[in-house]
């Protein structure tokens, strides 16, 4: 990213590649525009939201493919050397024809024009409009099939009228109300995998994510826990895993010294592991004989006395049994603030990635009194410990839960952990001392169990989106599609894999076959703390293929990116930064993790607008071309 903004050519003819990396430059230090201050707004991108009235009723999204496929039309994939997004030839049904939309030309075949990602959109008349209420002018990426590097775009109420140089768009429009000059304008971001209530809430209490040391993490608690001296509860998270490598872990004494008066629960980073007080494990009656579950364990000294860190299920279900839930106005003041940080940042929509029922309310209840003015999938959790009998529940779910801009037509299964503690599962053992420990690591879901829940929840019309980060659980969610492909057809639902960290190779060519879409977190391809120390030593060699982002590109798999905030920054240009480097942002010589993983900064680009939003089954979203909606990152 050596590039400057001063060195680009002219702006009607210049490289798109070049000119998004300056936007990205100018977002760290050395760059020739302001760093970005995460408590200051002025150089964050602005959001412009197309106002459309809200769908009559996205229950009905499943019953019009036809007319959703045809909106989006479709195109050739190829790989031709282009920084692109490539679709597999079968990520629809091959025997499907595209109805016309009004305006369209003609038909469309989808075994002609596989592509969804580099489709042409319907084409729009060309006859002058009424003047348009804005008009944008700048470098504008328009991320459509062309991947066009144009200099105006003109909005009228929601939807985008005209694109093209300066003087066709006024040719289009004549007069605006608004006209907005010097702008870098791109799609709005869509993040594919995000907490962002649970972010929310984090932000509300105590916030450890930006501090680095243990005794940071205590000064915090010990403030928040003496400013808000009638909570019954201290909760929070943000505390990072390679702090504690040194010592034998976060334990339940640190937190004493500090807070003895009431429980304390606190979520790490990556939210596998919480780090809980002397109190909080007596609320929860844990002690050396209490057993550990199935699905986590808790940390124990010499004497097998839980020492307070605990992992996986063992903090899941600490945090839903024993920790007081949220009220509805909780889960409501912390969408807020998180709805407000995303925007912040560009993003226009989101997929939350672990919604229970109270959350569901939460963000139905905003949408209801119109403050969400964000489009939102939830994905509905499976309950592990239940089984197929909680589809009725889903199924009743999804009827209420979807309305305005909020769509719950998406259930969540997570299949492992992470090898980081070794809880990720793995084909083969962890290595030496962990794998004599830990094994093969954790399945959450049975191969069997989750082949039956995902054939049956396709044949309902929900998107599946599953959470697999060892090999051994992407092969798993990988049969389970395709054992849903075989028992009900091919379909538009849009099925993906979150994370994939350590795919076997022979798996990753599978995404393409099984029309699986990889939702991929790219801030974590960096050779950082957690990489170095924990990551490679349980896992050895098989560190070699950590991310394969650049090998599931060059595969032709749909690819989506999301950031799965809290436990990685959601700033969309720092995760692109981090995708076209594989180093720590900001970094133009440090370390590189794995450079032939590297995608082009166009791809980047074309994950977070284009690729999310097809995930997200937003089809009038994620490009900017006449007649979508305009929901821009300006």
């Amino acid at each position: 990213m050596e590039q400057r903004r001063s060195h680009r050519p002219h702006r009607e003819h210049h490289d798109p590649l070049l000119a998004l990396r300056c936007v990205v430059d100018r977002r760290r230090p050395g760059g020739d525009g302001p760093v970005r201050d995460p408590q200051r707004g002025s150089d964050r991108p602005r959001v412009h939201r197309g106002r459309s009235a809200r769908p009559a009723d996205p229950r009905d999204r499943h019953r019009t493919l036809a007319r959703r496929e045809a909106r989006r039309g479709v195109g050739a994939g190829r790989d031709d050397g282009r920084d692109d997004v490539h679709v597999p030839d079968d990520a629809r049904p091959a025997s499907a024809v595209r109805v016309s939309p009004p305006g369209a030309l003609r038909l469309r075949d989808a075994r002609q024009h596989p592509d969804p990602l580099r489709a042409s959109r319907p084409v729009v008349a060309s006859a002058p409009v009424n003047d348009a209420d804005l008009v944008l002018v700048g470098d504008v990426y328009t991320v459509d099939a062309a991947r066009r590097w144009v200099r105006a775009v003109a909005i009228e109420g929601d939807r985008i009228v005209a694109v093209g140089t300066e003087d066709e768009v006024r040719d289009r429009v004549g007069a605006a109300d608004e006209v907005v000059r010097g702008a870098c304008i791109v799609p709005g971001f869509q993040d594919a995998h995000v907490h962002a209530a649970f972010a929310g809430r984090i932000l509300l209490n105590v916030n450890l994510d930006d501090l680095a040391t243990r005794d940071a993490y205590l000064e915090r608690v010990a403030t928040f826990a003496r400013e808000h001296p009638d909570l019954p509860w201290i909760v929070g998270g943000g505390w990072y895993n390679p702090v504690f490598q040194a010592t034998d872990g976060p334990r339940a004494t640190d937190l004493d010294a500090v807070v003895a008066d009431r429980p304390v629960f606190l979520m790490n980073a990556d939210t596998h592991a919480a780090w809980v007080n002397t109190r909080a494990l007596e609320a929860g009656g844990i002690t050396s004989s209490t057993p550990d579950p199935w699905d986590g364990y808790y940390v124990r000294d010499a004497g097998g006395m839980p020492t307070g860190c605990l992992q996986e299920g063992a903090a899941y279900s600490f945090w839903s049994g024993v920790v007081p839930r949220a009220s509805p106005e909780d889960w409501r003041r912390a969408i807020r603030v998180a709805h407000t940080q995303l925007h912040s940042l560009g993003i226009t929509g989101w997929q939350d990635a672990w919604v229970e029922p109270d959350l569901l309310r939460a963000y139905r209840s905003l949408d209801d009194a119109s403050e969400l003015h964000a489009r939102v999938v939830t994905a509905l959790w499976w309950d592990r410990h239940r089984g197929m009998e909680q589809i009725d529940a889903l199924v009743d779910r999804r009827m209420w839960g979807s309305a305005g801009n909020v769509h719950a037509s998406t259930v969540k299964i997570m299949l492992d952990g992470c090898p980081e503690t070794c809880t990720a599962s793995m084909l083969a053992p962890y290595q030496g001392s962990f794998g004599r420990e830990h094994g093969r690591g954790i399945q959450f879901v049975d191969a069997e169990s989750l082949e039956q829940a995902v054939v049956r929840l396709d044949a309902l019309g929900f998107q599946v989106h599953q959470h697999a980060l060892g090999d051994r659980a992407v092969r798993c969610a990988l049969d389970a599609l395709e054992a849903a492909r075989r028992a009900n057809g091919a379909n538009d639902l849009r099925h993906h894999i979150a994370h994939l960290q350590l795919p076997d190779p022979e798996d990753v060519w599978r995404l393409r076959e099984v029309g699986a879409v990889a939702n991929m977190q790219p801030f974590w391809a960096q050779p950082d703390p957690l990489i170095e120390t924990m990551t490679k030593p349980r896992v050895g060699d098989r560190a070699e293929r950590l991310y394969p982002i650049g090998d599931l590109r060059r595969t032709g798999a749909v690819m989506a990116f999301g950031s799965d905030w809290p436990v990685s920054t959601p700033d969309p240009f720092l995760q692109m930064e981090v995708a076209t480097t594989r180093r720590a942002p900001g970094s133009s010589d440090g370390p590189v993790l794995l450079a032939t993983q590297r995608i082009g900064l166009q791809a980047a680009l074309a994950a977070f607008t284009r690729g999310s939003a097809f995930v997200n089954h937003d089809d009038e979203a994620g490009s900017i071309e006449v007649g979508m909606r305009a929901d821009l990152a300006v």
